[in-house]
Parts: C-alpha cells; structure tokens; sequence
C-alpha cells in the first residue's frame, strides 16, 4: 500500500511524496547508448550557471550523461529506489502528473552516468560540452516568497520560485546551508522575518546574481531534508532529527547501495551499506593508504578515491594523528605496509573471493649471534619497548619516534651499521633497498649481538596462519562478529576504557551469508550520538552480517560512491591514512 502523507502549511498543501503515476524514459538516449562504444568527450567538472563545480560527465556521441553523484550533490536531483542498474528514477521539480523521471544509466570505469536527456527536455536546459567541462545552462529562477511552518515533527521553510532551479545543501554542526541557483529580491528578504522556534534559532539570507545562499542555525542532532515540487514551483527545506529517506538502488551488477534506519531497543541509527559481490569478476576490493610510496600521511577520503580511482571506499584502521603514522595491519599484494598490533581484529582476503576475518598477529624473531629475540611490530607507527623493524614498504627512510633509539641496518642478511641516536624526530635513516631496519628501543641487552658484519636471520609468520595465504589485510577492531556470533572483546584487543564506552559514529565491514561483502557506516542516532561498539555488533547482525570487523570510527567514518562521500558532507569529513576501495574495470552495455 503506498501511503501519501500530506503536510499543512497554511493554506497550502504539499505532498512529500508524488504519486508514480507516469514514468517518462528516453528512447533517443536508450537508442544512443546501445550503439555507442566509448566516450568521445568526458571531463571531471560542470560549469552550471557559469559555476565551475566538481562533477564527472561523459559523451558518448550524441549521448550525454553526468555521475549520479554529482547530479544529485550539484543539482539536487534526488535518486530513487531502483533494481535496474540501468535505469535511475528521478525525481525533480515534478507534479503528481509526470511524478518521475527514468534515466537511463550505463556504468564506465570508476562512475555511474545518467543520461540527462530527459531533464534537458522537460526543463529547457542548454548543454554544451566545452574541452573538459560540460557547460549547463539552466533557465533563470527567482525565489518570490519564503513561507515558515511549524510541524510536529521540526520546522519547514517553503521556497517559492519563478522557475525550477538548482540546490546543494551542505550541513555542519548546528549549521546547514542551502545554496540555490536563483536570485531573491532585496525586498523579498526583507519581507521575510523568521519565527525563532526550539529548533530553528536563526536565518541568514545573502543573494549575488543568480546565487542565493541560506544558512540555518539549528538545535542540536538536526538534519535536512530538502526536495522540490512543481505548479507552482516550491523548494521546502525540513528541519528535523528523522531527515534520512530510505532508498535502494543497484548501482551496478555487483553493487548495491541502501540507506535506511536500523531500529534497536528504542533509538533508531541511520545506516549506509554498500554490498559487494566479490564473485562479480568486473569488479575488485583492495587496501589503498594515503601514499603510495610510503606508510605516514593522511588525506581527506574523496581525495584518496580521486587518487586510486575507484568507484567506492570505505576508510579503513587507526592512525596517529599527530604524526599521521599507521596503528594496525596494511597489507596489499604479500607487501606489508604495516602490520599488526595487540592482536587485533583484522579482515584478509584474496582476489578469489576467499575472505577471512579474525584477531590477527604477526610473531617475528630476528636471529643474530646464536641469540633470538622477539620483533614487536613491523612498519609501525605503535611504540613499544622491545624490538621493531621497518622496511622499504614503510617509505624510503624512518626517522626516530622515542629518545635514545639503537637503529641497526640490515642489507643482504647481515648488519652493515649500527647507530644509538638522541631526540626523537630528529634523526632520519635511510632504509635499505632489500633490507631492512632494526629499531631497538629501551632494550640494551639486545645491542651488543648485532655488531657490524653480523649474520642476521628473520622469521616471520601470521597468526592465525591462513592471512599467510591471502595477499590483502587491512586491520582495525575490535572484532564484532565470528561465524554468526557476537564476539566483541574490546579490552582483549587492547582498547582503552574511553573508547570502549564511547558513543560515536561507526564504520564496519563485514561479511553475510551470501559471502557479499559489506561497508557500513552508522551515523548518530536520532536525537543523541553514534552507537557504542556494543550496538554496532548489533546493528551489523541485524544487517545480517556473520562476520564483521570495527573500523576507525568518529569523524573518521566516511562512505564513498561514485563522486561523493554518501554519508556525510565532505567538509564534515577528517583525512584518513588508509581505506577499503572496490574497483570497476571498464563495462559497456
């Protein structure tokens, strides 16, 4: 049964959610898509209203399509549920009569085009692509009135416009702003005077040209929702702690994204899953770090997607923030970036499908002068007394964390120099191409067996052993789920109190019975903060998971697809050290 909710504001009625009564498709653009071959024109930014923005378009002879994430960020076109990756129902500035718009949609390389046909030809856009940019103009738009209502569940504003027009909406704590792509007269916004309420403390209007910008001050654990209607045209702007839509929508053969609200005990979570296939063999899950080359470094998540070029991320383990160094297992193609402390929680896998996730160690033992001795950590920015050792995966030189370290280069199975340095950070070591470092920290019973020449010969082997075999680790923890079964033991991994106790958004991966993968990020809960790491296991075994592994969590937890971080706004979002990436070879239809 659908159900049409209808709001009251004054004397006019809106319907939140239009009948399906018609749905409108392109046969021109189901027809160019299916003859066409490659791309003849493409670039990474639109150019709306004389607006550069970032946003990834395509030609493809008379075809024309943008990434669904940059039409639905730069535009405010909103997605629809949908089983077709093909097929990509809209909606934007309709009435009850069309009610939606059905894009036809292709997936190539890293993106997911719309073909925006149908919108130039319901709207009257001009599109014109320009070497790398794709040129789109929009007929011009004026907001004459603003309207205020007042609602049971938060607060409404109600924009009333000459023409459809553009929006995004960028919101921050207790703060949103909402940019549209139309003028407002000086009298207009002088005419409106805000109602101060519980939940809306304050209004600031500013318009230049055919910009006008609204920022909102809000009560705490406030969200918007913001859609459109036609006859008359109308932008509303809900203000409320419910603002998330539940949607599907089969991004690609493989993949599958859903946001909707998980229910537990009382509180309601938002919840983001993206769904891997890893049998799907168009398609590939990897460890990506920040650089390449070397193991510290942090970045804002968009950008280590822009950097690895893939079509979806989730972030990955803990780091330092500080000095940016990693804090758990890395390993991509048998090279281990860093590897794994206290035991902790670790997922494994190959490009087979073969997936495992388990507390994960690393017993090292390095053997100089008839004498044994335990390696602590291997690339790793976690300091400890003892013994730890760092190679070329680590980057091309390792500079010293603690005072009075005993650094011992290793090349060719041997010692070839021994160094007892000062000031922590003020000493930098090259690492040896093919060797490997030796960094002795608190530990001078150990330095006088690893003279100069020395023989030097190293063990190593994971625990459990079956990571040995799989070529990609990442770590995080603590450990949520094995076999069905909840397993947290967050103070086994080495967690402290504070983290253990605290309440803050999550980002998971796991594992369901149908071996799908599963990047989950767990957002505040309505009305108060993120779960604890006791509901996250719960809200991911509702999801179904029969394995699952914690992630870096907090400001750090970002989910990305196609263009934009699907979660949260960017501006919201802290650079990581390292992530999971799902990869998309290229596919034609």
């Amino acid at each position: 049964m659908l159900c049409t909710c209808i709001f009251v504001l004054g004397a006019t009625q809106i319907n939140s959610h239009p009948a399906l009564t018609r749905v409108i498709t392109s046969s021109i653009g189901q027809s160019a898509l299916a003859n066409a071959a490659a791309p003849t024109a493409s670039g990474q930014q639109l150019r709306i209203n004389g607006r550069l923005v970032p946003g990834a378009w395509q030609q493809r002879r008379t075809l024309i399509g943008i990434a669904d994430g940059a039409i639905a960020s730069q535009l405010g076109v909103d997605l629809g549920s949908t089983r077709e990756p093909n097929k990509q129902p809209v909606t934007w500035f309709l009435s009850a009569g069309p009610g939606v718009l059905t894009l036809p949609a292709w997936q190539y390389a890293n993106d997911r085009y719309l073909d925006i046909a149908p919108l130039v030809q319901q709207f009257g856009w001009q599109v014109t692509p320009q070497g790398t940019v794709l040129d789109l103009r929009l007929p011009s738009s004026q907001i004459l009135a603003i309207r205020q209502g007042r609602q049971s569940w938060g607060d409404r504003l109600v924009l009333d416009l000459s023409q459809a027009a553009a929006w995004q909406v960028s919101p921050a704590a207790n703060s949103i702003t909402v940019t549209v792509e139309a003028a407002m007269a000086k009298d207009a916004i002088a005419q409106f005077k805000l109602a101060n309420t519980n939940n809306l403390k304050s209004l600031n209007i500013s318009s230049s040209g055919q910009r006008t910008t609204f920022t909102l001050n809000t009560a705490d654990h406030l969200h918007p929702q913001v859609w459109s209607l036609a006859q008359p045209n109308r932008l509303v702007i809900d203000i409320r702690p419910d603002a998330l839509r539940p949607k599907e929508i089969l991004w690609a053969n493989g993949i599958q994204f859903q946001q909707r609200y998980v229910t537990l005990n009382r509180d309601r979570f938002p919840v983001y899953t993206l769904s891997l296939d890893l049998q799907q063999s168009d398609f590939a899950l990897l460890p990506l770090s920040a650089f390449p080359n070397q193991a510290a470094g942090i970045k804002p998540p968009t950008n280590l997607a822009t950097q690895w070029q893939t079509i979806a991320l989730i972030n990955g383990g803990f780091f330092n923030r500080n000095n940016q160094l990693p804090l758990g297992a890395l390993r991509y193609n048998n090279r281990w970036v860093s590897g794994p402390i206290l035991g902790r929680g670790a997922i494994g896998w190959d490009n087979q499908g073969n997936v495992t996730m388990d507390r994960l160690a690393l017993q090292a033992t390095v053997t100089a002068n008839n004498q044994t001795f335990t390696i602590d950590t291997l690339n790793s920015g976690y300091v400890k007394a003892g013994i730890a050792r760092y190679t070329e995966n680590w980057g091309r030189q390792y500079t010293t964390l603690i005072d009075n370290e005993t650094v011992i280069t290793v090349q060719n199975h041997q010692v070839t120099k021994k160094q007892t340095l000062s000031t922590a950070g003020q000493d930098t070591i090259q690492i040896p191409p093919g060797g490997y470092l030796l960094v002795l920290r608190a530990f001078n019973s150990a330095v006088p067996a690893f003279s100069s020449g020395t023989p030097v010969t190293l063990n190593q082997q994971t625990q459990p052993s079956r990571f040995e075999q799989l070529p990609h680790t990442l770590g995080a923890g603590p450990l949520l789920i094995t076999q069905g079964k909840i397993v947290l033991n967050a103070q086994q991994e080495g967690f402290s109190p504070n983290f253990i106790n605290g309440r803050a958004p999550r980002s998971v991966v796991g594992l369901a019975r149908s071996g799908h993968i599963k990047f989950i990020a767990i957002q505040d809960r309505i009305g108060g903060r993120g779960p604890t790491l006791t509901e996250t296991a719960h809200i991911v075994e509702k999801l179904g998971c029969t394995e699952a592994l914690n992630l870096d969590g907090g400001g750090s937890s970002s989910l990305y697809l196609s263009g934009q971080l699907i979660n949260r706004h960017p501006r919201t979002a802290a650079r990581i050290n390292n992530a999971l990436g799902i990869f998309a070879q290229p596919h034609l239809p």
